[in-house]
């Protein structure tokens, strides 16, 4: 107990079998320890390397932690702005709304994991929102009397792709009654099908006044 294994030994005894690689912390010290003994192989004592990585992985989480309560807050001040709802408008109410509503996702079932319970949902998502941003581009790029094709082919395909494993998704959460996951896939589903609508709109404002569609495709 405490012996620190390097090269070979250390991949036996991490992957000695499926439950001794499992859970975040066995991932997490595999990283940490991998990434020491490469240091250590330029002639830093491991001790130091280790101290270095664990170091890295935390400042890793705090940076995330950070940047995602900053884009959560810039949402929620948009939509309160936009809905012209006076209470979420101000940075640090919208923060605080942020943040309490994380910690009610990550702890509300007792265990402070309970935001894993949506990692089923993060291909999808995190695929749907590469469509939806070649969406925008390319509604950009018509307005601009640009060649669209360039995203517009690969927009088509992504969101294609990706609204169809959302509905695989959703119709396999309902028929497991797992409601928290069929909840927010249908919502995210929707609010695809929204955007998808909003866009379709605008390109056809964009023919109708010929600002640049016509001429992106000529």
């Amino acid at each position: 107990e405490g012996e620190v294994f390097t090269g070979v030994a250390a991949f036996n005894h991490h992957y000695a079998s499926w439950g001794a690689a499992a859970g975040l912390g066995s991932k997490l010290g595999a990283f940490v320890q991998g990434s020491a003994n490469m240091i250590q192989s330029y002639g830093i004592p491991l001790n130091i390397a280790l101290a270095v990585m664990a170091v890295f992985i935390v400042s890793f989480a705090a940076t995330t932690v950070d940047s995602a309560t900053r884009i959560q807050r810039y949402v929620i001040v948009e939509l309160a702005t936009a809905y012209k709802f006076k209470p979420l408008q101000g940075r640090q109410v919208a923060t605080v709304f942020a943040v309490i509503t994380a910690f009610l996702l990550a702890f509300y079932d007792g265990s402070g994991k309970g935001a894993l319970k949506l990692w089923p949902l993060f291909g999808s998502v995190n695929q749907l929102l590469a469509g939806l941003a070649l969406l925008v581009t390319t509604i950009y790029l018509a307005r601009r009397k640009t060649n669209i094709m360039f995203t517009a082919v690969p927009m088509v395909f992504m969101i294609i792709m990706t609204g169809w494993a959302m509905v695989y998704n959703i119709n396999k959460y309902f028929s497991e009654a797992n409601w928290l996951l069929f909840g927010i896939g249908l919502a995210v589903f929707l609010l695809e099908l929204w955007m998808i609508l909003e866009s379709v709109i605008v390109l056809k404002d964009v023919y109708s006044k010929e600002v640049g569609l016509p001429a992106a495709v000529a």
